[in-house]
C-alpha cells in the first residue's frame, strides 16, 4: 500500500508543521486580498482609484423615441408626409421599412427645462425635476438593428449569445461588498420578458459566479430558495456543511473555479433564506419614499423595483439591472406612438426620476452610476401597420440615453444629431465608447479587464472603445 495512502490527516496536521489555526487564518487572508478560490465575489480594487462603486442600468426594452420623448425636430413636421431625402437613406438598412417610408412628425409638445435647457416631451413631467443631475448623451450610435442581438450587444459588447454582460464583468472585477446577496442582481417588470433573456446577463466564459441572479417581484424572491417542509434552520446548515467540505476536497485536487462557484453558491443560498426577503419587505419605507417612486409593498412593479434597486446597493450589490419591456412602438396593436408610448412612460418616468432623487438625498448618487436607455431608437420615417402609418422602425444612428453619477457631468447635454434626428453630426458616442467610460469610472481601462479564452484576450469592449471624457466631471 502506498504510504501516503496509510496517513490519517491527524498524522499530516501532526507531521507538517501547519495547524487548524495557520490555514483558518491564512483562508482570511486570503478571502482580505480577494483571492477568487475562497470566495469568487470578495471585494477587490481596479487597476485604479474609480469615482463609482456600484451600477444601477434601467434598462427599456424595445428602443425608446429618441423624436418623441428627448428631441423636437421642426423638420420632421415641416415635411411630415414626404419621403426622405436620397441623401439621408441611400445605403441604409431598416428592421421593416420599405422605400416608400415617408417622413413622420411628432404631435407631442416640447419644451426647455433646467439649466441646461434640456428638451424634454410632455410624456416625461417627473423627468424635468433631475434634468440638471443628469448628463444627456444625445448622439448615441450602435451597430445592430434587431431586438435580441442589438440588446445583447448593449449589454455584452457583441450580438451573439455567449460573451459576458456588462453586470459580469464587473463583479468579475470588483467582487461584491455583500455577504448576504448577491453582487449582480437582475429585476424585470413589463408585459413579457426582454427578448435574448437570460444571455443578456449570462457570465459567458466567465465563472458562473459572475452572472446576474434574477429576482422575482412576487412570492419567494428566487425559486427554489426556501428550505422543504419539514427540514429546520439547523439541519439546513448542516446540509449546507457536509456538501461544503466535500467540494472543498474536490477543489482541493482539481483547482476548478467551478467548484468554488459552487461552495460560494450553497452559502450564498443559505444567508439569502432570510436576506432575501427581509429586502423585497418595503414595510420598512417611509410612506414619503414609497409616494416619491410610486411604490407599493406587496406589488410587482418597475416603481418597487427602482426602489429595491436602491435598498440592494445599500446592503452592497454591485451591479442592478432593471428591464422594462413594451418600448417597440411600430404602429400596430399595442403598438402606436398613442396611447401605448404614453402609457409606457408612465410606467417608468416617475420611479426613474425618483431613484436619482433618492440616491442623491442619502449621499449614494456621488459613487453610484445610474444609466437610462434601451438598444436604439425610432426612425424619423413612419412605418405603416394595419393600413396606418402610427409607429416608427428600429434606428441605430442616433438615440439617446442619459448616466448620472460617479463622476460623470452633471446637466451636461452631449451629442447632435441633424435637423431629422437621423444622424449624429458632433459628438457621437458609440456603445462601446459608453462601455469604456463606465469601466473607468469603475477604476479600469477597459483594454486590461480581459479574461483569456480560446487562445485569446476578450474584453467587454472587444477591440474597440475610448473613454469620452468630455463627460466627466
Amino acid at each position: 500500500m502506498n504510504p501516503l495512502q496509510e496517513q490519517t490527516r491527524r498524522h499530516f496536521f501532526e507531521k507538517c508543521g501547519v495547524g487548524l489555526g495557520s490555514i483558518a487564518l491564512s483562508q482570511l487572508m486570503a478571502e482580505e486580498s480577494g483571492d477568487r478560490s475562497f470566495n469568487p465575489m470578495a471585494p477587490r480594487k481596479g487597476h485604479f482609484p474609480g469615482k463609482a462603486k456600484n451600477v444601477i442600468y434601467m434598462f427599456m426594452a424595445g428602443g425608446p423615441s429618441h423624436l418623441d420623448l428627448f428631441e423636437q425636430k421642426p423638420m420632421l413636421q415641416k415635411y411630415h408626409g414626404e419621403l426622405p431625402p436620397d441623401s439621408l437613406v441611400a445605403g441604409k438598412r431598416f428592421a421593416f421599412l420599405g422605400k416608400d417610408a415617408k417622413i413622420l412628425g411628432s404631435d407631442r409638445k416640447f419644451a426647455k427645462y433646467g439649466d441646461c435647457q434640456m428638451q424634454l416631451s410632455e410624456l416625461l413631467p417627473h423627468h424635468k425635476k433631475i434634468v440638471d443631475d443628469v448628463c444627456w448623451l444625445r448622439g448615441m450610435k450602435t451597430d445592430v438593428f434587431n431586438h435580441g442581438p442589438a440588446k445583447l450587444f448593449m449589454n455584452t459588447g457583441f450580438q451573439v449569445p455567449g460573451r459576458p454582460s456588462m453586470g459580469s464583468w464587473v463583479t468579475y472585477g470588483l467582487g461584491s461588498e455583500s455577504k448576504d446577496l448577491p453582487g449582480f442582481v437582475v429585476l424585470q417588470s413589463g408585459p413579457r420578458g426582454p427578448r435574448a433573456g437570460n444571455a443578456l446577463w449570462s457570465s459567458g466564459f466567465l465563472p458562473s459566479s459572475y452572472q446576474g441572479v434574477p429576482f422575482r417581484g412576487s412570492g419567494d424572491p428566487i425559486l427554489n430558495l426556501a428550505s422543504p417542509e419539514g427540514i429546520t434552520k439547523e439541519r439546513q446548515r448542516d446540509f449546507v456543511d457536509v456538501v461544503g467540505e466535500l467540494n472543498r476536497k474536490h477543489l482541493d485536487s482539481t483547482g476548478d473555479p467551478e467548484i468554488a462557484t459552487r461552495i460560494n453558491a450553497y452559502e450564498m443560498a443559505y444567508r439569502m433564506q432570510s436576506s432575501a426577503p427581509e429586502l423585497m419587505d418595503l414595510s420598512d419605507e417611509s410612506q414619503a419614499t414609497l409616494d416619491l417612486y410610486g411604490a407599493e409593498p406587496g406589488g410587482n412593479s418597475y416603481a418597487n423595483n427602482c426602489l429595491l434597486a436602491r435598498r440592494l446597493v445599500e446592503r452592497g450589490t454591485r451591479f442592478v439591472q432593471l428591464y422594462h419591456t413594451d418600448w417597440d412602438h411600430h404602429g400596430g396593436k399595442g403598438q402606436t406612438l398613442g396611447p401605448d408610448l404614453e402609457k409606457v412612460c408612465k410606467q417608468v418616468d416617475q420611479a426613474s426620476a425618483a431613484l436619482v432623487q433618492d440616491l442623491k438625498e442619502r449621499g449614494l448618487l456621488e459613487d453610484t452610476i445610474v444609466i437610462w436607455g434601451g438598444e436604439f431608437g425610432r426612425t424619423p420615417m413612419g412605418e405603416t401597420r394595419d393600413k396606418k402609418v402610427g409607429g416608427r422602425d428600429h434606428h441605430i444612428d442616433a438615440f439617446t440615453m442619459w448616466i448620472t453619477g460617479g463622476g460623470f457631468q452633471p446637466g451636461m447635454t452631449y451629442g447632435k444629431t441633424d435637423d431629422f434626428g437621423y444622424e449624429v453630426v458632433d459628438e457621437k458616442i458609440h456603445v462601446h465608447d459608453l462601455h469604456a467610460t463606465i469601466l473607468n469610472q469603475l477604476g479600469f481601462d477597459h483594454e486590461r479587464l480581459t479574461r483569456r479564452f480560446q487562445g485569446r484576450d476578450f474584453r467587454l469592449t472587444d477591440v474597440h472603445g475610448h473613454v469620452v471624457k468630455e463627460i466627466l466631471a
